[in-house]
């Protein structure tokens, strides 16, 4: 690479913190004797986000630690009959020692390796049959930390069940790998969630020599005090947690998740705002901030995510053509595709103001006179009947045209075909015969309807409380010919199945333009994450945990197609206001912006990287066991002394001094100008975003 170009760009690999030079697959952890064990509810049992957060993990954390590195959850037979390749440990491993060990005493536990990337060993315990114990376990619970737990809370008499059967493994194991090669044991558990805190707790009122590490991904009782409509975070310092706790009736996982925040040795959140928020309310700043990453490898497409992203569309505009038949009257060469899903959390997702600013978006689109429409999905699973009749009805209407226009189209061929080989031009009535103008003529009159598309694709249960389409009647967005902007309304998760869409989540992700995620409690945001990774433009929050991560770590986001929408700082109006601005900013630009702007997300993959932001596991980790084990040294901290920030890109603003030479220097062959393409002075100073 000329020194000019590199001079011109930032490095992926300088900008980070990078985990590869601690990947020798556990060598280092072998000869240190070091195990680390990761417990959580959702290990091999898909419920929410930390399944996501561990699944995709687990391949850097094999790639660490190896063998040594083991993960430990309950047993669901749904999910592991899939997602687990069930074995024994080897014969000499401290692994088997322990497991047999739990046995003997009547546990049942299931061991092997998960099947995912990087195939990490796992233990799972089946909570039944330690359930004739809950008594004493419940008892024990009361009288080290005077946690009481209720009869009838099943969820919570399972965590209380898994987080013994957990904390008597660790004890096993720490006596099975005490003096191992001659070196002492130093063992470390991480433990994920509420669910699982009890076994930390029981490690440490047992005195266990291991160090423990307690990692928060959402607060319980911030989730909850969300859901309820309140001022969330300018309250945060004046709620008096136990009487809000015990409002709820969920004072005893409350002190679950308190009681583990504080005796863990290291206590970790995912974002700076969730531990803004476990600061008030667990009552303990958190020692190290542990964000979210993915596995990129997987949803990297190498050069051709922006092919990807035009043979997505191309699917999602069938969908549209259908769904609309009677009413398409407008250009899909100037159509955008926004989208949001997530759990139907309608205000902590933010559905609510994005309806509101659609609706704005719609009225800026009409006065202004702009030719593009804008198609809104929204993604939240309901309760539903089943598909809503109009929009079956729209697709097989369509595809009855489809292939009528293909048979008229092959019988045109075939008589053009012999009135040629006759030696003549054909005329317009030697080929398109009365019959087939009849065939057309049906078709499209069929396609005629009285009334408007719908705005959602099933029949929703109680639709007439449901939180979104009440929203989308208040604001009129009833997908009128004079609307500029489109809703629609998809209450179920997208899969490959779906026969209105056959699309998988990622394709459609792939498909559109924009991700719109204005959440108001979002300890992450794994959907703008996945967004960016696949080179898709999102707005996000900086009430989020990955809008604050890049606030952070870009010095100028916005010029990297991420949105960062003030919800903390400024009124609900002006919230919706400024969203409302971002997305019509967005319908502004041109498709060769939308493109240079695709190519600026995707370059911010790396940053989201387990290869980099692993790196603050293991800081943890390493604290942890300084804690428990102050002999011991690791070289992590020195790593993340530096820190780092993506510059803003050199056309914003563009700058005279970085101007390029008359004659360029020539391409360097194996390089990554084809990537930089669009870099050039000329194609950037298209790309004007307002900093206003």
């Amino acid at each position: 690479m000329s020194k000019d170009r590199s001079s011109r760009r930032f490095y992926r690999a300088e900008s980070t913190h990078d985990l590869s030079s601690f990947m020798d697959r556990g060598r280092a952890a072998s000869d240190e004797n070091r195990w680390t064990f990761e417990c959580a509810w959702e290990v091999a049992n898909k419920v929410g986000g930390i399944y996501t957060v561990i699944r995709s993990k687990a391949f850097v954390s094999t790639e660490e630690m190896g063998d040594n590195y083991c993960l430990l959850g309950p047993y669901k037979e749904q999910c592991a009959r899939t997602e687990v390749e069930e074995g024994e440990f080897p014969s000499d491993s401290p692994l088997l020692t322990a497991v047999n060990a739990m046995r003997s005493k009547g546990y049942k536990l299931h061991t092997g390796t998960w099947l995912v990337d990087g195939n990490p060993q796992i233990v799972l315990f089946d909570i039944g049959s330690g359930a004739w114990q809950l008594d004493a376990y419940k008892q024990e619970l009361w009288d080290t930390c005077s946690v009481g737990i209720p009869h009838l809370d099943v969820e919570a008499n399972d965590a209380v069940i898994l987080g013994f059967m957990v904390a008597q493994f660790i004890s096993e194991f720490r006596e099975a790998v005490e003096g191992r090669g001659g070196v002492p044991a130093r063992v470390v558990a991480q433990f994920h969630e509420w669910q699982a805190g009890i076994g930390l707790i029981v490690l440490r009122v047992r005195h266990v020599d291991v160090a423990t590490v307690f990692t928060t991904h959402a607060t319980l009782l911030g989730r909850y005090l969300c859901a309820g409509n309140t001022d969330f975070y300018n309250n945060l310092d004046k709620f008096s947690v136990d009487e809000e706790a015990g409002k709820r009736q969920i004072y005893h996982r409350y002190c679950m998740e308190r009681a583990a925040s504080h005796m863990a040795h290291i206590f970790t959140t995912v974002s700076d705002i969730t531990g803004y928020e476990a600061e008030y309310l667990l009552k303990r700043k958190p020692d190290i901030i542990t964000p979210n990453g993915l596995n990129v490898k997987k949803f990297s497409a190498l050069h051709e995510f922006q092919n990807l992203h035009a043979l997505a569309k191309d699917k999602i505009h069938e969908f549209v053509r259908g769904h609309f038949y009677g009413h398409f009257n407008f250009d899909l060469d100037k159509t955008l595709y926004f989208f949001i899903a997530g759990r139907y959390e309608f205000g902590n997702k933010g559905a609510d103001i994005f309806i509101e600013a659609l609706a704005r978006l719609n009225h800026y689109l009409k006065s202004s006179g702009s030719e593009v429409t804008v198609v809104a999905f929204l993604i939240f699973p309901a309760k539903t009947n089943n598909f809503n009749v109009e929009s079956l009805r729209g697709h097989a209407l369509t595809k009855s045209l489809r292939d009528t226009i293909q048979h008229v189209q092959q019988r045109v061929g075939a008589r053009m075909y012999d009135v040629c080989l006759r030696g003549h031009v054909p005329e317009p009535t030697e080929l398109l015969l009365k019959e087939d103008t009849v065939r057309l003529k049906r078709c499209i009159y069929a396609l005629q309807r009285d009334g408007l598309p719908p705005v959602t694709t099933h029949n929703v249960v109680d639709d007439w409380s449901d939180p979104v389409l009440n929203s989308i009647r208040r604001c009129e967005l009833f997908n009128t010919v004079n609307d500029s902007v489109k809703v629609i309304f998809h209450p179920e998760f997208l899969t490959s199945t779906n026969p209105l869409f056959g699309l998988e989540y990622e394709e459609f992700v792939r498909g559109c333009h924009l991700g719109v995620f204005p959440s108001y409690y979002e300890p992450w945001g794994y959907t703008p994450a996945e967004c960016t990774v696949m080179g898709i433009p999102s707005i996000t929050t900086n009430l989020s945990g990955f809008g604050c991560f890049m606030q952070e770590h870009i010095a100028d986001p916005m010029s990297y197609g991420i949105y960062v929408v003030d919800r903390r700082y400024i009124s609900l109006e002006g919230s919706v206001q400024q969203l409302a601005q971002y997305m019509y900013d967005f319908t502004k630009m041109s498709r060769r912006q939308r493109i240079i702007q695709r190519n600026r997300t995707e370059r911010l993959s790396d940053l989201l990287d387990w290869r980099n932001l692993g790196i603050y596991y293991r800081q943890a980790r390493a604290r942890a066991l300084r804690t428990v084990y102050p002999e011991y040294v690791d070289h992590a901290d020195v790593q993340l002394e530096r820190a780092f920030t993506y510059p803003r890109p050199l056309s914003e603003p563009p700058s005279p001094a970085h101007s390029r030479a008359t004659t360029p220097a020539a391409s360097v062959h194996g390089s990554d100008s084809e990537e930089d393409e669009v870099d050039d002075e000329k194609e950037l100073a298209e790309l004007r975003i307002s900093h206003d």
